[in-house]
C-alpha cells in the first residue's frame, strides 16, 4: 500500500508538530510505502485553501532522531537515496495536489492519502470546518483517493514518546483496516485518537460518530494586538497556545483607528458544547477517551429537511429575509404572539424565534396583527389564551403551539384506554409490555367504591389475593387521578382496605376544609398532594413497578420532551432528563404512606434539590453496561413514543385530533426496572420546563430552537438559522390529513 502523508503542522517540531515523525515511522514499519509532503511552516486553520497566484517552491527535509528536533532542511534533494520529505510553502491541500501529481511516480500509484496526525483534536464543526488537516484529506478525496484526516487529542503538553507511539500504532492499525474495509459511499474518514496511556490496547473502545454541530457564541475569535506584541505572530507558538486555551479574552471597544488582530478563538464555546451534547458525536467520544471515526462526504452535503421543497423567492422577499426590494420602512410580515405566562419559559421562546426568524415582530395578541395581508403568525401561548377560532379560520396564516383535542394522551384514564385498545388490535406492539396494567374507574364518594370496582377484574383479583400475602409478596398498586398533575392524589396501596382508607382521607379533608395530608397523620409525608374526589371522579389503579432501577439507592424517572407537528410527525428530543426522588428508596411494604422516596416529581421537593435533576446520557458511569445500556433504553424509548402516538392518532380520532397548522411539545415520563425494561408512565401537555433548573437551562433553549426549526420555519416559508435539529429525532411520520 502506497500512502501519501500530508499535514497542516509542518515538519517535526516538539513545539508545533510533535507527532508526524512517529506516525510515519510506524506506518513504514508496518510495510507500507510512505511518501511525505508537508507545509514548510505551520498552516493550521486554513481549511482546504490554496494560495492563488503564488509560486510554490519546495525544500527538502531529512528526518533526524525520533522525538527530537534534529532534522535538517535543504534547498535541493539528496542524491544518495536516503529518507527525505518534501516541504512546500503552501497549504495542506496544495501538499496533497503536489504529492499526488508531481512526485513519487517511481513508487507506483498512491492508494491512500493520510492528512495528519494533527497537533490536537479535530472534533466538532468548529474545529473540523477550519481544519487544514481535514482540508488536506478532503483534497485527496476530491482527487479520487481514499483519504483519512488523522488527529491526536492531547490532554496535556507532556509529549510522552510511549503514549505517542501507542497512538501511532493505533492509527496505523485503523488506517490499514479502513483501507481494506472501505464503506461504499464514504469519501473520507476523520479519525480522532486520544493521547492516553494504552490507547493501542485491544480493549480500547472505537466508535463511529457524527460531527457535533456547534457554533461560536461568546464573541469575536480575534484579539487586538498592540505594536509591542508583534512577537505573538509566531504562528507555531500560537497554535500550541490556543489548542489548550479555554479562557476568555478581554475585548476593548475603541474609536475607529488602525489596529492589528491575531487569531485567538474562545475554545470555551467548544468545550461547553461537548459537555452539553448527548452521545454519538465526535467531541463526546474524544472527551470519553474513545477513538472517534467519522465517515464524511467530500462536499457540502445537502440538508435532507429541505430536499423536495419549493423555494418561493417572492415569499422570502416579502418576509424580509432577503430584502432584495424592501426598503427600511417596509414592515415585517412574520409575527409572533407569545403569551406563555412563565418567566422561565417566555424569554427562551422569544429568543428561539428571533434566532431562526430575525425579521419576526412580536404582538401581545392577534388583534394587533394585520391579518388582511399575507402575514404569518406564530401563536405560542398558554392553552387558555390561544384563539383557536382564528387558528381554524386561517390555517395558512396562523400556526399555534397546541392541538385543540388530545385527551387520548394527556388524561391518564384515556391514555390507559388508548393503549389497551391498541394492544388488543396489535398484541405484538411494544406497548403490550411497556405500559403497566391499568384499571380505570369512576368514583364520587368512598362509600361507592365497591360499585366503582365492579368491572376492574384484574385489580379486584389482585387485591383479594393480597389479603392472604405478606407485604413483601403482594402485588402493589399505585392510584392516580385521571386529570391531575404534579403528583396530586397519587397513593400506594396493596389491599382494598388501604384503597378505601385513601378515599376516606380525601373526604375528611374536604369536609374539614383542610389539606387531606394534614387531616390524617397516617398518610405520612405527602403534604401538598391531596385532591377532592368528587371533582375529579376519574381514576386509574396501575401496577406498581418494582423493583425499579436505582442509582445511589434513589428512584428516578426519565423526562422526555416530544414534539408533535401537524398531522402527524413526531420527534423525540435526545437530551433526556433523569429526575430523582427526594429520599432514598424503600419498598412500598415497608412504608407505603411516605411517598418522598417513591415520587420523583421535583415540583414536590422543597428547599435544595441538588442532584435531583441529571442528564440521562451522564448516567452511564452508574449503570451496568454503561453507554450500551443507555443506548438500548433510548432505542426502546423511541419505539414506545412512536407506538403511543400512532395508537392515539389511528385508534382515538375523536379524542386526539391533529391540526395541519399546529405543533405541540409533550413531556413523557418513563420508568426503568432492574432488568432495564422501559415503561411509559404518563403524557403531559404543557410540561413544567422549570424543573430542568438553571443548571441545564441550555437544554430547554436547545429544545425551543429545534422546535422553531422543525415546526415553525417551514410554515412561515423560511429556512432558519437556529440550532437543535440534530437533537430532535423523528420517530413517526404518518399522513392523517387535515384532521
Amino acid at each position: 500500500m502506497h500512502v501519501l502523508v500530508v499535514n497542516d503542522d509542518g515538519p517535526p517540531s516538539q513545539q508545533s508538530s510533535p507527532y508526524i515523525h512517529s506516525f510515519v515511522h510506524e506506518l513504514r514499519k508496518s510495510g507500507a510505502s510512505v511518501s511525505v509532503v508537508l507545509p514548510h511552516a505551520q498552516r493550521s486553520w486554513v481549511g482546504k485553501a490554496h494560495f492563488v497566484g503564488k509560486t510554490i517552491v519546495p525544500t527538502y527535509f531529512r528526518p533526524g532522531t525520533l522525538y527530537t528536533d534534529d532534522g535538517s532542511t535543504h534547498d535541493r534533494p539528496r542524491l544518495d537515496g536516503g529518507e527525505e520529505w518534501v516541504l512546500v510553502d503552501g497549504t495542506p491541500a496544495s501538499c496533497t495536489q503536489i504529492g499526488l501529481n508531481h512526485y513519487f511516480q517511481e513508487k507506483g500509484p498512491i492508494d491512500m492519502v493520510v492528512s495528519g496526525p494533527n497537533y490536537g483534536r479535530n472534533s466538532t464543526a468548529l474545529f473540523s470546518l477550519s481544519s487544514g488537516t481535514v482540508g488536506g484529506a478532503m483534497e485527496g478525496a476530491l482527487c479520487g483517493k481514499r483519504s483519512v484526516a488523522l488527529s491526536y487529542a492531547f490532554f496535556n503538553r507532556n509529549h510522552d514518546p510511549v503514549i505517542i507511539r501507542s497512538a501511532s500504532l493505533m492509527s496505523v492499525r485503523l488506517i490499514k483496516y479502513l483501507h481494506a474495509n472501505w464503506t461504499p459511499g464514504v469519501d473520507l474518514y476523520a479519525i480522532n485518537v486520544p493521547l492516553l496511556e494504552g490507547i493501542d490496547k485491544p480493549e480500547r473502545k472505537i466508535l463511529y460518530t457524527h460531527i457535533l454541530q456547534n457554533r461560536w457564541v461568546t464573541g469575536c475569535s480575534f484579539e487586538e494586538l498592540e505594536d509591542d506584541e508583534a512577537d505573538k505572530s509566531d504562528t507555531g507558538r500560537r497554535e500550541a497556545e490556543i489548542r489548550g486555551d479555554v479562557g476568555e479574552h478581554e475585548h476593548k471597544h475603541l474609536a475607529l483607528k488602525h489596529k492589528k488582530f491575531i487569531w485567538a478563538p474562545k475554545f470555551a464555546d467548544i468545550h461547553r458544547s461537548v459537555e452539553e451534547s448527548g452521545p454519538g458525536n465526535d467531541g463526546w467520544a474524544v472527551a470519553k477517551g474513545y477513538v472517534s471515526i467519522t465517515p464524511l462526504k467530500a462536499n457540502f452535503m445537502h440538508y435532507d429537511g429541505l430536499v423536495g421543497q419549493e423555494l418561493n423567492i417572492n415569499a422570502i422577499e416579502s418576509m424580509g429575509s432577503l430584502l432584495l426590494k424592501a426598503g427600511p420602512q417596509e414592515k415585517s410580515s412574520c409575527w409572533a404572539v407569545v403569551g406563555y405566562e412563565d418567566a422561565y419559559v417566555q424569554p427562551k421562546i422569544q429568543a428561539a424565534l428571533k434566532k431562526s426568524i430575525p425579521c419576526i415582530k412580536f404582538a401581545s395578541n392577534l388583534t394587533e396583527v394585520p391579518l388582511e395581508n399575507s402575514e404569518k403568525v406564530v401563536h405560542w401561548s398558554t392553552y387558555e389564551s390561544i384563539d383557536f377560532e382564528s387558528v381554524l379560520q386561517r390555517p395558512d396564516s396562523i400556526i399555534c403551539c397546541s392541538y385543540i383535542i388530545r385527551k387520548a394522551l394527556i388524561r391518564k384514564h384515556y391514555l390507559a384506554q388508548t393503549i389497551r385498545q391498541h394492544v388488543t388490535k396489535h398484541p405484538e406492539s411494544p406497548l403490550s409490555k411497556a405500559f403497566p396494567l391499568a384499571c380505570d374507574f369512576e368514583l364520587d364518594y368512598a362509600e361507592f367504591l365497591d360499585e366503582a370496582l365492579i368491572e376492574t377484574y384484574e385489580l379486584c383479583d389482585s387485591l383479594r389475593a393480597n389479603e392472604e400475602k405478606s407485604g413483601k409478596d403482594r402485588q402493589w398498586w399505585i392510584l392516580k387521578p385521571g386529570m391531575s398533575d404534579r403528583g396530586q392524589g397519587i397513593r400506594l396501596f396493596g389491599t382494598k382496605e388501604e384503597l378505601t382508607a385513601i378515599f376516606q382521607s380525601f373526604e375528611r379533608a374536604e369536609d374539614s376544609g383542610d389539606d387531606a395530608d394534614e387531616s390524617n397523620e397516617d398518610q405520612g409525608n405527602n403534604k401538598g398532594t391531596s385532591i377532592v374526589t368528587n371533582q375529579l371522579r376519574h381514576f386509574i389503579a396501575q401496577k406498581y413497578i418494582h423493583p425499579p432501577l436505582l442509582i445511589g439507592n434513589r428512584k428516578f424517572h426519565l423526562r422526555t420532551y416530544v414534539l408533535s407537528v401537524g398531522g402527524l410527525k413526531v420527534y423525540v428530543y435526545k437530551r433526556v432528563l433523569a429526575l430523582f426522588a427526594a429520599k432514598m428508596y424503600s419498598p412500598p411494604w415497608k412504608d407505603s404512606q411516605d411517598l418522598t422516596g417513591h415520587l420523583t416529581n421535583t415540583c414536590l421537593q422543597s428547599g435544595e434539590r441538588e442532584g435531583s435533576v441529571r442528564l440521562f446520557w451522564d448516567l452511564h458511569a452508574s449503570l451496568p453496561g454503561g453507554t450500551l445500556t443507555l443506548e438500548t433504553v433510548w432505542g426502546n424509548l423511541c419505539k414506545i413514543v412512536a407506538e403511543t402516538f400512532e395508537a392515539a392518532a389511528t385508534g382515538q380520532r375523536v379524542h386526539f385530533q391533529t391540526l395541519p397548522n399546529a405543533f405541540e411539545i409533550f413531556g413523557l415520563d418513563f420508568m426503568i426496572d432492574t432488568d432495564t425494561n422501559v415503561y411509559l408512565l404518563e403524557v403531559n401537555s404543557y410540561p413544567d420546563f422549570k424543573q430542568t433548573g438553571d443548571k441545564f437551562s441550555g437544554l430547554i433553549e436547545g429544545l425551543f430552537e429545534g422546535v422553531v426549526e422543525v415546526a415553525v420555519t417551514p410554515f412561515v416559508g423560511l429556512s432558519g438559522v437556529g440550532g437543535g435539529v440534530d437533537d430532535l429525532v423523528k420517530v413517526l411520520d404518518i399522513g392523517l390529513g387535515s384532521w
